[in-house]
Parts: C-alpha cells; structure tokens; sequence
C-alpha cells in the first residue's frame, strides 16, 4: 500500500527509530522532503500569509486525525514543516506516511482543489 492510503500508527514503547537504509528508501515515495538527523523538512512557499495559514491549518486537521504532528515554521508566506518522532528520537514510518499525505494537500491546493 502506498504511503498516503496508509494511516500513522501507536508507537510502541522500545521501538527503534528507521535505519538509514529504511529512511532512504522511504525517503524516494516523497522526493520533496530533505532528510536530516532524525528528522525530515519541507518548505512550502505561498503567494501570502492568507495562503500559507490556510495550508498550515488543513496541515493540522490532517496531524490531528494522524495523531502525528509536525513541527511547524511560519514566516509570512513561507512554512517549514519537520516531522519526526519524538518517542523514539528518530525518524518512524508514521513520519513519512504524514509526509506523503501533507505533499497530496499541497498538491490538491496547487490544483485549486483546497479542502
């Protein structure tokens, strides 16, 4: 199944965080998305504020239904997003099944198909 029709799922306690190899491989179904320490970033760039809060806040309802919630930067029309997994210090498949599905709301708002 593809990341986006997946659903974040509970971390359970003692869960190692991915690999390299499994953040790597994970890392080419959202191409977008740089990968760091423990953690991967996107930045989004919107004609205004208006926009950008508008993302920002389907971003939300998105992490809350996932129950996994990113980092969120907002400069004016620019907004940065990290995800991580902060129980496990590490990146897990939860942050890269968020990841995909943040990239199809970015994608449906390019399309004029906003929520």
């Amino acid at each position: 199944m593809k990341l986006p029709e997946q659903t974040a799922k509970p971390i359970a306690k003692g869960t190692l965080p991915l690999s390299q190899k499994e953040v790597e491989e994970f890392a080419r179904d959202v191409p977008l998305w740089t990968p760091g320490t423990g953690a991967i970033e996107r930045e989004f760039h919107f004609r205004d504020f208006r926009e950008a809060m508008a993302f920002v806040n389907e971003v939300a309802e998105l992490a809350n239904e996932q129950d996994h919630h990113p980092d969120i930067y907002i400069s004016y029309n620019n907004v940065r997003l990290t995800l991580s997994t902060h129980k496990i210090n590490g990146l897990s498949l939860n942050d890269f099944i968020v990841a995909a599905k943040i990239d199809r709301v970015a994608d449906q708002r390019r399309n004029g198909k906003a929520a």
